[in-house]
Formats: structure tokens, sequence, C-alpha cells
């Protein structure tokens, strides 16, 4: 926008110099036409004389003389006719400048107005607008450019840029009021603060005045206060994020709840197919059920059916042999039970692996000194490959499958050696057991592991069991996670393996408790009360521990027995309860009970056919030591003469 300064110039003198020029033309107009009538009467004169005949001598000296005055008439005549033209070029030159000054008048007058109309509308824009020259003097600002620095009216035309604003604010512009100078239309937002003290920002623009030849003479400066629409673009980009982050949101959630519906539909699916599967395993349980009876009432009273045998004979005629063979038949019982029971427990998924790192020797030579005897009384060998590997499993499942795989090897080979050994794999151990039995037929390899499924050859001293062994060894590897292989060669034996992960770390040392001729010596004496709902256990448990020097009391109930050791205030040793009792009554409640009502707490041997983690955890956190059933009397010595010594619980 140009912008042109209209300050008052200094009245012309023209118009008065113009008048006087004019009234000397007149005067000299007037002198002129005098002397043309004078010089037309003279030359008159002289031709009327002439005509007349006058004397010529006079005639010729009048006419000298007229000449004379002619020539002086016409000299004054000339000079007046110079004077004339010098004065018409002067009125000329005067009229000339009147018209250029009654023009500069019309074009300062017209400027004038221009600038008003130009200021009237720069007033009214809600925006600064300023010019400044090359020097950055400023030579004109609208009224909101001096409201907005607070300025008074007029009063910043004629100051400098560093003048009117701080040094700091011009640091700021001088890179790009350099840009302007040099020619260039700079247009950008400069944060600024208000004479409020309020933030604000503006969007500058500096436009050069440009002459033709290049030359940059000044800058129009425009200044719009865009801090609004800042606001409003901030604003519309916040709620833009938040408008996005709101859809990924929404997308995220209805993505989450496609997965959910998804993993819904897959876990229906899979649902679906555990219910068939287990419909499946339903219908083969009911068919194993079925073949299960069939087994049992056969090989179940087969040892019953000899123990009552010989405890007819025993009575009949007291033998140490006939008591060795009762033992032996109600073992028979015992392991067939033990054997259903496990089975059950693994089904039933109650069975968990507690699954930590040991050295594989302290399992593997144990086994190997307990089956050398059992493979001497078969007529056979076992050799060993000791192993001094670190493995990570559940030890006391781990040895359940090894002693499955030997017993096994054991029934089905007739002469030869079972081997047993390990190979390294990379970051696993394989444990194998070899035998050189009848070996087993290609097609029947995967069957073997199926519940009541037996070899058709074995040793013919030998009970053929249940058909359980590889059915039980099949479903503690699944808890395990261990897999099981085995390969057979028809006539000339077969070989089970047993694969276990290496363990990166030591298991920590646990001592090995053995019976002591000190323990065992605690017993003598000890005061012992047996809390069971069963009279028949409760004589065959005084009948056992008399026989170990115990003294005992045995009671139905926590009545009886309050009846028997005065209301709980005698001297005992140890409690050994039943967790079954009447009356909807737990073992571990009773003996809660009867520790407070005493000074000082007996220690308790908890017994129970209950094999769910639930109660081994429960006992365990009160310190109380567990027993499953059926009861083996090394192991019920074991752990008494430990309660005693006070060593602490054996779980």
């Amino acid at each position: 926008m140009a912008c042109t300064s209209t300050r008052p110039s200094p009245a012309s003198p023209l118009p008065a110099a113009g008048a006087e020029l004019l009234a000397q033309v007149a005067r000299l107009q007037q002198d002129n036409h005098k002397l043309a009538r004078i010089n037309a009467a003279l030359i008159e004169r002289i031709e009327s004389g002439m005509s007349q005949g006058n004397n010529p001598y006079t005639t010729f000296q009048h006419s000298v003389v007229l000449a004379e005055q002619v020539r002086e008439r016409t000299d004054a005549l000339n000079q007046a006719m110079a004077e004339l033209k010098a004065s018409n070029h002067l009125l000329i030159n005067a009229r000339l400048r009147a018209e250029t000054l009654r023009g500069e008048q019309a074009a300062a007058q017209k400027a004038q107005e221009s600038e008003r109309w130009i200021r009237l509308i720069t007033d009214n824009v809600p925006a600064l607008i300023g010019y400044l020259n090359a020097d950055l003097v400023y030579e004109f600002t609208n009224k909101v450019y001096e409201q907005w620095y607070c300025w008074p009216r007029g009063m910043m035309l004629g100051q400098s840029l560093r003048q009117v604003h701080s040094e700091q604010h011009c640091r700021r512009l001088d890179a790009y009021v350099a840009r302007a100078l040099a020619g260039e239309s700079v247009t950008f937002e400069f944060a600024e603060t208000n004479i409020n003290n309020q933030e604000r920002y503006m969007l500058r623009s500096y436009v050069p005045n440009m002459l033709s030849t290049g030359e940059v003479v000044g800058i129009f400066v425009l200044i719009r206060d865009i801090t609004e629409r800042r606001r409003t673009a901030e604003a519309l980009h916040q709620a833009y994020q938040h408008l996005e982050q709101r859809v990924a949101q929404r997308t995220s959630e209805l993505t989450s709840l496609n997965d959910q519906l998804l993993k819904e539909i897959d876990e229906r699916r899979r649902m679906e197919t555990r219910l068939r599967e287990a419909k499946r395993e339903a219908e083969q349980a009911n068919l194993s059920k079925t073949k299960f009876l069939a087994a049992v009432s056969h090989d179940l009273l087969q040892p019953l059916n000899a123990a009552r045998l010989f405890t007819s004979a025993l009575l009949e005629r007291p033998s140490e042999t006939l008591v060795r063979n009762v033992s032996n038949s109600l073992e028979d019982v015992e392991n067939l039970l033990s054997t259903l029971v496990d089975i059950s427990k693994l089904d039933a998924g109650v069975i968990k692996a507690d699954i930590a790192p040991f050295a594989l020797s302290e399992l593997l030579d144990n086994l190997a000194v307990e089956y050398t005897q059992l493979a001497r009384a078969e007529g056979l060998e076992l050799h060993f490959i000791g192993c001094s590997a670190l493995v990570r499993s559940d030890i006391q499942l781990l040895a359940r499958i090894l002693r499955n795989l030997l017993s096994n090897a054991l029934r089905y080979t007739y002469k030869g050696r079972v081997v047993l050994g390990c190979r390294r794999q990379h970051q696993r151990v394989l444990i194998q057991v070899w035998d050189s039995g009848m070996g087993i037929a290609e097609e029947r390899l995967e069957e073997i592991f199926q519940e009541f499924k037996r070899g058709d050859v074995q040793r013919p001293d030998q009970d053929r069991g249940l058909g359980l062994g590889l059915a039980i060894v099949e479903k503690i590897a699944g808890i395990l996670g261990h897999r099981i292989s085995v390969k057979s060669w028809p006539g000339r034996g077969s070989v089970f393996s047993v694969e276990v992960p290496v363990s990166a770390t030591a298991p920590k040392s646990v001592p090995t408790p053995c019976l002591s001729e000190p323990m065992l010596e605690r017993l003598q004496g000890a005061r012992v009360w047996v809390l069971d709902n069963d009279a028949a256990i409760c004589a065959g448990m005084r009948t056992l521990l008399e026989g170990w020097g115990c003294r005992v009391v045995t009671a139905l109930s926590e009545q009886d027995l309050a009846r028997q050791v005065d209301n709980y205030h005698a001297e005992a040793d140890l409690l050994i309860a039943d967790y079954h009792l009447d009356n909807d009554q737990n073992g571990v409640d009773a003996v809660a009970r009867i520790n407070a009502r005493r000074g000082s707490a007996i220690p308790a041997l908890m017994i129970t056919a209950n094999y769910s983690n639930e109660l081994k955890q429960q006992i365990r956190e009160l310190g109380h030591t567990l027993m499953h059933k059926p009861v083996r009397p090394m192991k019920l010595k074991t752990a008494m003469s430990h309660l005693l010594g006070q060593t602490g619980p054996l779980l």
C-alpha cells in the first residue's frame, strides 16, 4: 500500500509577481502606443512640408532633426519592445509557474485527501499497518499499530525501529527485516506480549517498496493477530488428536471385542471338541470300568482267597511260613489297590508335578541297588551304567515311571539281563531300560500303553498283574512333559526310553534321614495316642505300636479319648489321628481342639486316603506330618522316630 506523508508546505509568492508583471506590461503597451502615435504625426508633418515646397536646407535640417528624433524614438521604441518582449517572457514563465503551482497545490490537496481516506480506512482495519523507509524510520502507522505499542497519536512517525521497540524485540526481527530490505517478501509468525502481559501470536508480513531500478526504499508492514485462530487450530488439533485417540480406542475395543469373540468362538469349538473327547473318554471309561470289573474280580480275589486259605491253615497249625504267605498275599492285594488308586488319581488330575533340579545319580543309584536284588531273585542280571547329569523333573513321579519300566522288564524276561543306563543328547538325557525278553510285535507297540493290556508271554511264576503299569507310565509322563519311546525286536528284547531335560542349576542339598539306633530307641516307652473311628484299625495300631515298645491309648472319638487321658491333660509324646472321623468331623480340627486344652501341643501324625494337594498344603502349613493309606510299617516307624526326636515333620 503506497503511503504519502502530507505535511503543510509554505505559501508560494508566484501569484503577486504575476500581477506586477501584468501591470508593467500594460504600462509598456501604453508607452508603445503613444510612441507609435508620435511617430505617425512626425511622418505626416514631414510629408506635408515637402509637398508645400519649403526651403530645402531648412527642409534638410528639419529632416535631420526629425530623423534624429525618429531614430531616438525608434531606439526608445525598440528598447520598449525588447522590454515588452522580456516582460512577455517573464509573464509566460510566471503563468507557467502559476499553473505548475496550481497543479502542485491540487496534487497536494488530492494527496492530503487520499491520505485522509487511507488513514480513515487503515484506522478501522483490525490489523497493524505501518511503513518504514530504508533507514527503518516510521513514516506511517495506523491507529491500531499505535494503540498496540501504546504510543500517542502521531508520535511514532519519525521514530526509528529501535526507538519504538526493545533491543530484544529488534534482535528477533533483524533477520526478517534484512530479508525484506534485500527485496524479499517475508511472512512469519511471531509471539509477542501485549500491554496486559498476555502472550499473543502475530502473523507479520514485510513487503519491500521497490523502485523500477530494483532499489528498496522502504518496507510495508502488515501485522495480524492470529491468537484466536492459532488457539482454534490447536483446539482443532487437540480435538483431532482426541478424536483419533477415541477412534483408536474404539477400534482397539472393537478389535479386542472381535478378538474376544473369536477367542470365545475358538473356546466354544475347543469346548465342543473337549466335550466330544470327554464323551469319548467317558465311553472309553465305561468300557474300561467294565474291563476293570472283569479283571479285578479275578486278580483281586486271587490273593484274598490265598490269604484266607493261609489264615485258615494258620489257625489250625501256626507256622512262620504261613504267616509269610499271608503277608505276601496281602501285599499283592495292597499293590493292586495302590495301582488302581494311582490310575484314579491320574485320571482325576489330583497328582501335580513338583518340578525341581536334582542329580540323576541320586535316583538311579537307589533303583539299581533295589532292582539288582529283585533281578537276582528272578535268576536275571541287572547291569547299571551310572550317570552324573543334573536334570529337572519330579523325582518321585520319575521314580514311579522307572520302577514300572524295570518291573515290566523283569516280568517279561525269561533269561539274560536287564540294563539301566543313560544317553546324553544335547540338552536332554535319555534314561533307558533294555531287556533281553521276548520283545513286542510292531503292530502292538501303540496298544501296550492302553489300560488292561498285558503281554501274552511272561514268566510262568509271575503274576499277570492288571496291565496298568505302562498306562500309568504314559499318564505320569504326560504330567511331567517327558516323551516316552519304545523300540522292540521280537525274540530279542525291547528298550524303553524317557527324555528328561538337563538342568542348568544345581539342586539344593537335602540331608538324607536314616533310621539309626538312637531313632529306634525313641519308640521305647513313647506315649502315643491313636484316634481312629475304625475299631479294627485301632486294634491293629495297638498291636503294632506295642510291639515297638510304645505305650498306646486308642480311641474311636474325641470324647472316648478325653475319658481315657484325663480330658487331654495326661502326658503324651505323639498323637496319631485319622483325617476322616464320624459325624463329619476331621482329624485336623480334632488335633486343634485337643492341643487347645493342653498347656503344650502334642506333635501330630495325620493318616488319610485323601491325596489332594489342598489337604497336603493345609497339613504342611499347620506343621503336622501326613501319611497316606495304606500305611507301610517301616515308613510309619521312621516318621514316628523323627517326630519323637523333634527334628521336624517328615512329609
